[in-house]
């Protein structure tokens, strides 16, 4: 019998362990064809920095630029925007940021946010010191309206790491006090391995972010693709369009399978079946790795194939 990924260390905590699945399923198919996480399958493909650039420390100016490419597209000011190593790296700022004493964490949401604020007092969403908002949500895409988010009587850290596909929920223009929005670059455009997100924040707060951070806080790749890929909107218009189309061939061939729609975004999809264990086996039996949970073993998340995954996934799916 093909062993089953740990729980502790396997894809349950998060997409994209390929090396751990590759260890569990030494049988698997080659290669792999990853739809654990959600990333854009079809990735922005601007140049990357110039080898003299990769020679010497970023500069600072470039790293303006970076920032000020970021907020135009955000539609923030420049002083609030300040660059990370990714959303990652930002979410893990967030206590220090805030110095908030209690915190309010949706149970059902990206596992990074109380790891995070692991030692930090649990407290319900109307007595927290500071309270945590992924929107849409990771991983059921559940929405929460801009409206509803803020009245400034707590610190609110709101996590928009899948915004690009849904950018009218974004308050990172907003201007809202008490507010940290953490952006990341590379699941959109997808690039995750650039390793670039954002906080964006109050200036004061912003200002501190980047003493946090240091004077290097990305690579001269993240600033390279980073402000060009956040210029080009050609590019991100016509993503959007295709991801929504992408998005609703995957519901038509999940649903084909037998799985019930659970909810999601135009980069993922969250669905159910009873026998979800044995799929998810299958699946990477096949090469296919997608994302179980432990929580709840009937769920599996899809992210979307690509060019040359569909007739991989049509297969995988229709052998079971």
């Amino acid at each position: 019998m093909t062993p089953s990924p740990p729980a502790s260390q396997g894809p349950t905590r998060h997409g994209g362990r390929l090396a751990e699945a590759a260890a569990a399923f030494p049988a698997a198919r080659k290669p792999w064809l990853d739809l654990s996480t959600g990333i854009n399958p079809q990735a922005w493909r601007g140049p990357r920095a110039a080898l003299g650039e990769l020679r010497r420390l970023p500069d600072p100016q470039g790293l303006a630029a970076l920032e000020a490419a970021a907020a135009r597209a955000f539609g923030a000011d420049p002083a609030c925007v300040a660059a990370v190593a990714g959303a990652e790296a930002g979410l893990r700022l967030a206590p220090r940021l805030t110095g908030a004493r209690s915190v309010a964490i949706g149970a059902f949401t990206y596992g990074g946010h109380a790891q995070a604020w692991e030692g930090v007092a649990r407290a319900s969403a109307d007595r927290a010191e500071a309270m945590v908002v992924v929107n849409p949500n990771n991983p059921d895409g559940a929405i929460s309206a801009p409206a509803a988010l803020a009245d400034g009587r707590r610190w609110l850290v709101v996590d928009e790491s899948f915004v690009e596909v849904a950018p009218g929920l974004s308050v990172a223009g907003a201007g809202l006090p008490r507010t940290l929005v953490l952006r990341s670059f590379g699941k959109f455009y997808g690039l995750p391995g650039v390793r670039l997100g954002f906080v964006v924040a109050e200036p004061d707060v912003a200002v501190r972010t980047r003493a946090l951070v240091g004077d290097w806080p990305v690579s001269a790749d993240a600033v390279a693709m980073g402000t060009r890929a956040y210029a080009d909107d050609g590019w991100a218009q016509a993503s959007r369009a295709r991801l929504a189309a992408d998005a609703r061939r995957l519901d038509a061939l999940l649903a084909a399978a037998g799985f019930e729609a659970v909810g999601g975004t135009d980069l993922f999809r969250l669905v159910r079946s009873p026998d979800a264990a044995a799929r998810f086996r299958w699946l990477a039996r096949q090469g296919v790795l997608t994302r179980p949970f432990d929580d709840d073993p009937s769920l599996l998340r899809f992210g979307l194939p690509g060019r040359d995954g569909w007739n991989r996934l049509i297969g995988a799916l229709k052998s079971f």
